[in-house]
């Protein structure tokens, strides 16, 4: 009796096995490593996604954003954790297909309409540039491609039963309430400047020893006589150019980066008192302990926000009759808004105002609360962990 054998069939394959193999632990891994980033903050996630929202025009989504996060982040989690589990194959990989080809036109149309400049894939752990995002996100389809056309093959690594389902339900509850419980309790890890242990002051200025961006000028410059127009350098302008009579400057210079220097951790924090007089420095060397309470927009306080607010509040003003503290409420509200609350509340805080973009990259709780001693972050809590006046005590005050 004859046995067909076809040795090419058996190598494609083996082929097939490894590519599929690998792919999905890549594809698979990758996918939890960027869904448990962003879940670890989906509040800064859902400001980049109100960019997006921006962008598209789907403003209406902004007040869903954070929770728009922490689905897409559990989401991301639970088909990396199928891929490589091997549960319910063809649906992850038809999954993974519908997310991948989304993101990688989001990311394209980000870098060629230059309308987002970051697109926060990995979120503030690894900050990616549109461009990098597309190229990241072509190299993964090549790969969710190969898991889609070996999908048939791929087995799970459970028998079908209870401890599949078991285990499935434990990764999806897992899933969803990493991003849920950072939103009420703060991401786990802090990669923003405002992290705890760190010294504002010192992250506000260039460090001795580093360059800035260098950025080269270009002026347009019309001929007297001819009427003849040309673009010319800083460099160029001022190698004479500046003093023949018959040129004279077209407008004003626009600017071109010409080397990318050391970035300023917090560039753009300004703290202003009502009347805009900057009080940043007063604030932030303070030496005593200092309550900065970070409302973003006070004007956007739920009723629960209101309750915890007057918690804080009455907690602060406890405080103050025994010890040597100063506590601010900064916001991006106007003063109105701000003052209108402070009458209504009966606010122990001084009020004062800053741009909402360092606010939410202070703390990710509206409000949130900061503990600062020197120019340094002691420590930072969100609107339901804020302590009791005794617990501030035993920890910090009365040491």
């Amino acid at each position: 009796m004859e046995t067909n054998f076809n040795p090419t069939r058996k190598q494609k394959t083996n082929t097939g096995g490894v590519l599929l193999g690998f792919s999905r632990i890549f594809v698979g891994v990758l996918f939890i490593f960027s869904g448990l980033i962003k879940a670890n903050d989906p509040t800064g996630f859902g400001y980049k996604l109100q960019e997006y929202f921006h962008v598209f025009h789907l403003g209406f989504l902004n007040d869903y954003s954070t929770w728009i996060a922490v689905l897409i982040c559990g989401f991301e989690i639970i088909l990396g954790a199928f891929l490589l589990l091997g549960f319910y194959a063809r649906k992850v990989a038809w999954g993974l297909l519908f997310l991948t080809v989304f993101f990688t036109f989001l990311t394209f149309y980000s870098a060629f309409f230059e309308v987002v400049t970051s697109c926060g894939c990995f979120g503030d752990a690894i900050p990616l540039t549109p461009w990098q995002s597309f190229s990241k996100d072509l190299v993964l389809l090549v790969f969710i491609l190969i898991v889609f056309t070996y999908r048939n093959r791929i087995r799970p690594l459970l028998p079908k039963g209870s401890t599949r389902s078991l285990v499935a339900a434990l990764v999806v509850i897992l899933s969803f309430g990493i991003g849920v419980y950072t939103v009420y309790f703060l991401p786990f890890i802090d990669f923003l400047p405002y992290k705890e242990g760190n010294n504002i002051p010192e992250l506000m200025v260039l460090p001795e020893g580093k360059e800035g961006d260098v950025y080269e000028y270009i002026y347009e410059i019309k001929h007297k006589t001819t009427g003849e127009t040309k673009k010319v350098t800083d460099k160029e302008y001022m190698n004479g150019i500046w003093e023949d009579e018959n040129w004279e400057v077209v407008g004003e210079p626009s600017t071109k980066l010409v080397k990318k220097g050391y970035q300023i951790p917090i560039p753009d924090l300004l703290i202003s008192d009502a009347d805009g007089n900057d009080v940043t420095q007063e604030i932030i060397t303070n030496p005593y302990y200092n309550f900065i309470v970070v409302s973003t927009y006070a004007d956007n306080l739920s009723t629960a926000d209101i309750i915890a607010l007057d918690r804080i509040n009455s907690t602060i003003r406890d405080l103050s009759t025994d010890y040597n503290l100063r506590a601010v409420l900064l916001t991006a509200s106007s003063s109105q808004v701000a003052m209108g609350l402070n009458d209504e509340m009966d606010l122990v805080l001084e009020t004062f105002y800053a741009d909402a973009v360092p606010l939410k990259s202070m703390v990710r709780s509206n409000p949130g609360i900061l503990l600062l001693q020197n120019g340094v972050v002691i420590k930072k809590w969100s609107k339901i962990t804020f302590p009791s006046k005794e617990e501030l005590e035993k920890e910090y005050l009365a040491k």
